[in-house]
């Protein structure tokens, strides 16, 4: 009878230790994710809702992601520092709204001239830009992975037509990160405005010109409605989002918890470029019947070239600056530099041939 309590004894013991340490393992976590979007904006919101969702599924709902937009925390272009501080343990945003503390942020979002989303997808997860993205970010105690890219972005709204480089000069526009500093060069009185508050500025004449996203997001925003004139990109060609994850939270996380985030984190990224891409493909079908008030428009190629030509300098004097910065643009573009070799055999070439035929 004693040897049987005993193994009784042993076996309960053992049972406890099993239950307490799957207990341990499947326990809820929740955590608090905030955004530099409204609540409202998609597809943006859309990537952090997936991400919740797909966590939530696949812990059996014990990993609980809790996502506010702007309207709630009021800090829109504080993420970074949040997330950093442990504020939230998850953020989602653009890098290049810190370049400020760091250069090199924003060419993991985008560059002007720079990489179409293919190519810039391609350098992060097959040509080192992943790791120089973490490596960037080690500072801030925080870790960095892509949160979707809108691919190329529309060069903006402007009441007036821009006919040549004087057209700019003292224009106030709202355009972010290395972009604006090309066009400060040129003349223009730039400025970053919170993406909540883009209408009213630019209706109360706080700007006079803003870029966005595209025709599938700016319509919802109803800037057509005061600036007419819709410019054909240049400034973003691969605008990447950033998911932002407190280091010490994440490292703290159960194995399968961690995964499920990572693998959520990619789907959800890879869901919003396709979905902004068929928001706008079904916005641009319908722009012309329904706002014939827009005039779409390119850039003239004196102001194009100006524009570029702006763009080598800002880069240029910031690599030689920051030699960080430069082994990440070396990286960049080298990368591109192979890419667009292939882009123009497979996607220019077949769009040349292919619109001869299709209409």
């Amino acid at each position: 009878m004693k040897r049987v309590g005993t193994i009784v004894l042993a076996l309960t013991a053992c049972l406890l230790t099993v239950t307490a340490s799957w207990a341990a393992e499947t326990k809820k976590v929740t955590w608090n994710l905030a955004m530099t979007w409204n609540s409202t904006l998609t597809p943006f919101v859309n990537a952090p809702m997936k991400v919740a969702q797909l966590v939530g599924e696949m812990t059996g709902g014990n990993f609980v992601i809790k996502i506010e937009g702007a309207e709630k925390h009021k800090a829109a272009l504080e993420i970074l520092d949040m997330v950093k501080g442990g504020q939230y343990q998850i953020g989602h945003s653009a890098s290049y709204y810190w370049k400020g503390k760091d250069a090199a942020t924003a060419i993991f979002t985008t560059v002007p001239f720079g990489m179409n989303a293919d190519e810039q997808n391609a350098w992060l997860y097959y040509g080192g830009g992943l790791q120089l993205m973490q490596k960037c970010y080690d500072k801030f105690g925080v870790y960095a992975y892509p949160g979707g890219n809108t691919g190329v972005q529309m060069g903006g709204w402007f009441k007036k037509e821009i006919k040549t480089l004087d057209d700019l000069k003292g224009l106030k526009m709202r355009i972010p990160s290395v972009a604006g500093e090309v066009f400060a060069k040129l003349g223009v009185n730039v400025t970053n405005i919170a993406p909540g508050e883009l209408y009213t500025s630019l209706d109360r004449g706080v700007i006079d010109a803003l870029e966005w996203v595209g025709p599938g997001m700016d319509i919802k925003m109803g800037f057509h409605k005061i600036a007419p004139y819709y410019y054909a990109g240049w400034h973003e060609p691969a605008t990447d989002l950033q998911f932002l994850v407190n280091k010490k939270a994440f490292d703290e996380l159960p194995a399968e918890y961690k995964a499920a985030l990572k693998a959520a984190m990619q789907i959800a990224a890879t869901d919003m470029h396709y979905e902004n891409f068929a928001m706008s493909a079904d916005a641009w079908a319908s722009m012309k019947t329904e706002f014939p008030n827009i005039k779409v428009m390119t850039f003239p190629e004196p102001v194009l070239a100006a524009m570029k030509k702006a763009t080598d300098e800002v880069l240029n004097d910031y690599a030689a600056k920051d030699p960080f910065f430069k082994e990440v643009l070396d990286s960049q573009m080298a990368f591109m530099k192979k890419a667009r070799q292939w882009t123009n055999m497979s996607e220019l070439y077949y769009l040349q041939e292919a619109n001869k035929v299709v209409k």
